[in-house]
């Protein structure tokens, strides 16, 4: 049996809406767990005073200098003793998860005994890193607490100015629109970087993202330094059984509404058979015995809103792969950002591809650790210097499908380019 609960009025008004609340979990967690009552109590001072109390501090494990994040109180009475001595120390384990968030019920129940044994029992999964954060601890149980999640395979993650944990989309172990191994691409990145995550040596944090394809489940655009997008480069694939099927149920109206009227290109159309003329650039498929819906992939800039709605109908292409873009985060001294392309597509197939994609990770991380000013993400240090130089450094040919802003508005500068798009024709015909 826990300490007598603190009165928590205010908190207690978070019980009252429609919606679960964090409160009620950390109640329950409160019945047999001192900690938690004195971080109720704590709360319910923030709440009051509309101030927060914690500070941070030097707290870590032996031969890591990342991976535990420091909380101690700052609230103390007249004698300067913690007015909440059992949640006087707080602090945080990050730990990285399986590559996709795979986990059995053997595993969870596992993580959760530990954490109950040495900390709060409080567990979020997951942060925006991708970290389970193992939340309220002790300093004299943060060594313990690690030894027993390393021996059962669990490492830390990034803290400070390191290297991220990262994550990856479930992808291709359950999702038809996945365009490559996500989970094999992550931990080779990761594995290959460790260095630089257990042991903070960079300007400021970077993180890597893998999503398998265009919707982008994981925030990797808006919120990593590295993010690897699953595409393709050929045309669509149809599925005429369950583009009928789409059609059945949902019938003309919902097919124009939600489809054709919906592609940011116009490169979708509703014809009849009779009326197609599919050249080596179109998707045709089935809707019934009569008409087709017709994609011209030439105009297809893979946003991937067409194979979300006729589910299985249409999906991508063969010639599959990634796009590579640097520079998302959130924000810090110019704003929110997504990242800009820097490779519009790099084949991931094979182990030779894999090997090229780490080492064009490690050449940025390298050029962000000697180049970028200190608190700076990468995608600010692009910005400052120019996009030109930044691939100039990393050896990387212009583009003119790398866009800052795609879809977003159909108007760029051009100057200077009209040269360099002449040497991407040239590229273009050497190659063929």
């Amino acid at each position: 049996m826990a300490k007598k609960p603190h009165e928590t009025p205010l908190l207690d008004e978070l019980e009252s809406g429609p919606w679960p609340s964090f409160v009620t979990g950390l109640k329950r967690l409160a019945q047999d767990n001192d900690m938690a009552v004195d971080l109720l109590g704590q709360l319910e001072t923030s709440y009051r005073t509309r101030k927060g109390y914690w500070k941070g501090g030097t707290v870590g494990v032996y031969g890591y200098g990342g991976g535990v994040i420091p909380r101690f109180t700052e609230l103390k009475d007249e004698n300067d003793k913690p007015v909440y001595p059992d949640a006087a120390e707080f602090h945080t384990l990050r730990v990285q998860p399986p590559a996709g968030m795979h986990y059995d019920t053997k595993t969870l129940r596992m993580l959760c005994d530990i954490w109950e044994k040495h900390g709060s029992g409080l567990i979020a999964f997951h942060g925006q890193s991708g970290d389970i954060m193992f939340q309220g601890i002790r300093t004299d149980k943060v060594q313990a607490a690690f030894d027993e999640l390393n021996e059962a395979g669990f490492d830390l993650g990034g803290a400070g100015p390191a290297l991220r944990t990262s994550m990856s989309c479930v992808g291709a172990a359950r999702c038809e629109l996945s365009c490559y191994d996500e989970q094999r691409a992550l931990r080779e990145v990761i594995n290959s970087n460790l260095d630089d995550m257990h042991r903070p040596a960079l300007p400021y944090k970077f993180k890597f993202k893998f999503s398998g394809c265009p919707n982008d489940c994981v925030n990797a655009i808006q919120r990593s330094d590295f993010a690897t997008i699953g595409t393709w480069r050929d045309n669509m694939q149809v599925d005429h059984a369950y583009a009928r099927a789409y059609f059945r149920e949902h019938g003309m109206t919902d097919l124009v509404n939600d489809v054709v009227t919906r592609c940011p290109t116009k490169a979708i159309q509703v014809m009849k058979k009779g009326e197609v003329k599919a050249g080596p650039h179109h998707s045709v498929a089935e809707l019934d015995d009569e008409l087709r819906l017709v994609i011209d992939n030439k105009d297809c800039v893979r946003c991937a809103h067409c194979l979300n709605v006729v589910r299985g109908g249409l999906l991508p292409g063969k010639d599959r792969g990634v796009t590579i873009l640097v520079g998302g985060k959130g924000v810090l001294k110019i704003g929110a950002t997504m990242g800009t392309v820097v490779v519009p597509f790099m084949k991931l197939a094979t182990d030779e591809d894999f090997e090229k994609l780490k080492e064009l990770a490690r050449n940025v991380i390298d050029f962000f650790a000697e180049n970028a000013l200190e608190h700076e993400r990468i995608g600010e240090t692009v910005d400052r210097i120019g996009l030109v130089n930044f691939l100039e450094a990393l050896g990387l040919d212009i583009d003119p499908n790398m866009v800052n802003e795609p879809r977003s508005n159909p108007y760029v500068r051009t100057d200077g380019w009209d040269e360099e798009a002449a040497k991407w024709e040239e590229r273009k015909q050497s190659a063929a």
